[in-house]
């Protein structure tokens, strides 16, 4: 918890390769577990099939900050299994399983030198350059998986 930070955090919702799916952007004061419910609404849609579009991963691994039953509770509640590390019972060598691929994502976001500091006083532009980051991000993890186009 960083109560004392001023400033605005980046919450992601990355796939198992670190590819950015959702992102929002808030008070860097507020615990992330709060935020929870905001990022996973910020996963677009897949388009591309017919149906009804899937519009949010089947799982989510999280660290033992997420551990509270409001995180499980909107995980359920949007079809998601809740993958959380729970606090005294899960060894911390375990987390790292999983956890890497988040921060090498906001490793791959601070590549982008107008983010690593803030200096928009603006919300919409700050947010419209991370988005434009993660655009950036997914183009090169596509552009990686598919070598032969």
């Amino acid at each position: 918890m960083d109560r004392g930070k001023a400033g605005t955090k980046r919450r992601l919702v990355v796939d198992g390769r670190g590819t950015p799916l959702g992102l929002t952007l808030g008070p860097a004061n507020r615990h992330d577990a709060v935020e929870l419910g905001a990022v996973l609404d910020a996963v677009p849609p897949v388009r591309g099939k017919p149906g009804r579009p899937r519009r949010r991963p089947g799982k989510l691994h999280g660290d033992k900050g997420y551990d509270h039953r409001r995180c499980r509770d909107d995980c359920r509640r949007r079809g998601i299994v809740p993958r959380l590390a729970r606090r005294g019972v899960e060894p911390r060598d375990r987390l790292g399983r999983h956890r890497w691929k988040v921060e090498r994502t906001h490793a791959w976001f601070g590549g982008f030198r107008r983010l690593v500091t803030r200096y928009e006083r603006r919300d919409d532009i700050h947010l419209g350059l991370n988005l434009l980051a993660m655009c950036v991000i997914t183009h090169r993890q596509w552009r990686r998986l598919c070598w032969f186009l």
